[in-house]
């Protein structure tokens, strides 16, 4: 695990862009720990490395940390998927492959992979298995993250808006930066007191009581499936052209009436991030096996 510690620590000083910013991960697995289960949680925290302290949302951002160094450079295609330019519907056979064209290397291809290597581990009872679990859990808990974030299932044209140039209020940016960082930090700065934790636990309220009827349909997925990602990204691109895009020309100036109007779309895609995160690792570690561990 030393190699782990070290690049988590040498990372920190590297500025990421292009990626639901550090405080949107954080605060998906955040939610996300607040609903699973004791064996769940007991489990998370065997496979989480040391520098974690046993709490999941702490590394929820290292796969956008890693993926610009060589060894990890092949897991840069696996946080996105993007759809024909203006077409607002997903298509996992269609969409689904990255700028070689390899096929299933997109978020959602990722997604399957990751609950299928911990299905294997934990449900599967295949103690030859070779799965790294704590990248595994790590890179599971950060794309489903990616996979709720509008902009992370946009459009090839201008590559989920990182090339579509605006202004949010003074500040020159891009689309999908506003819809990564810049509404959830001028969320945190102007309603939260600068603190992150405070805003995630008005989310959690909302939880509890506005969206409180909604969580069933929210972890429900078709043919009593572990996981949907189709689905998530499904609603990723709805809520891009509805929300993202609208109103989002080139050189357009972002202000409070975007900010506004787009913010409780960000938390309502963050807490169902992290309730459905949560009920597919209660379902995939609903018990404590201890197999097919390569750290």
């Amino acid at each position: 695990m030393g190699w782990i510690v070290r690049l988590f620590v040498l990372m920190q000083l590297v500025h990421v862009v292009f990626c639901w910013g550090k405080h949107g991960h954080y605060a998906v697995c955040k939610i996300a720990e607040g609903y699973l289960t004791k064996d769940a949680m007991a489990t998370v925290k065997e496979l989480l490395p040391d520098y974690a302290n046993g709490e999941l949302a702490s590394v929820c951002s290292w796969p956008d940390d890693i993926k610009w160094y060589y060894r990890w450079y092949w897991t840069s295609p696996l946080h996105y998927v993007d759809t024909p330019s203006f077409k607002c519907n997903y298509k996992y056979g269609r969409d689904c492959y990255d700028s070689a064209g390899r096929r299933n290397n997109c978020v959602t291809g990722a997604i399957f992979n990751y609950t299928k290597q911990l299905f294997s581990a934990y449900q599967g009872y295949n103690p030859n298995l070779k799965y790294n679990l704590t990248e595994a859990l790590i890179f599971l808990a950060h794309y489903m993250a990616d996979v709720h974030q509008p902009l992370h299932v946009g459009f090839t044209g201008d590559l989920g808006g990182t090339i579509l140039k605006v202004r949010w209020y003074r500040k020159k940016t891009n689309l999908h930066h506003v819809w990564d960082t810049l509404i959830i930090d001028t969320a945190v700065k102007t309603f939260y007191g600068s603190d992150l934790s405070t805003m995630v636990r008005a989310i959690q309220r909302n939880i509890t009581d506005a969206w409180s009827s909604d969580i069933a349909s929210w972890k429900s997925c078709r043919h009593h499936d572990r996981v949907c990602p189709n689905l998530y990204a499904a609603e990723s691109v709805r809520l891009a052209c509805n929300f993202a895009y609208k109103n989002a020309t080139p050189g357009s100036i972002l202000e409070d009436d975007y900010f506004l109007s787009r913010l409780p779309v960000v938390e309502k895609r963050l807490a169902q991030g992290g309730i459905r995160l949560a009920a597919v690792l209660n379902q995939l570690l609903n018990f404590e096996v201890k197999i097919g561990q390569s750290l």
